[in-house]
């Protein structure tokens, strides 16, 4: 059930309705207001909306960037559990060709 929740952006009040957990929405908004902060030690810009869309660019890139670190972890866990997997392959066939074969002898053999 969606509920109203009030909070604070930058010096900005803001009513939300959200499903999500209080602490989870505040704690956005302490991130988003630490971003505008950023952009404003680090810009020139001097109106809300400048140093928002700023901070919303630097938020971006953030996660641009993660998102392509997972990128490069997944395939680098792919590479790696390739070659693993044609090295265990390799000593199966090495174990399997190191047996001694086994004889088996029927009953008409036997006699």
């Amino acid at each position: 059930m969606k509920k109203s929740l009030n909070i604070d952006v930058a010096g900005q009040r803001f009513t939300l309705k959200t499903d999500a957990d209080e602490a989870y929405v505040r704690s956005l908004a302490q991130f988003v207001t630490e971003k505008i902060d950023e952009a404003r030690q680090n810009a020139k810009a001097v109106t809300t909306q400048s140093l928002a869309i700023l901070a919303a660019m630097n938020i971006a890139d953030d996660l641009f960037q993660a998102r392509r670190q997972q990128s490069d972890l997944k395939r680098r866990i792919r590479d790696k559990s390739h070659t693993i997997l044609e090295l265990l392959e390799k000593e199966a066939k090495l174990i399997g060709s190191s047996r001694e074969p086994v004889h088996m002898t029927g009953e008409s053999e036997r006699q």
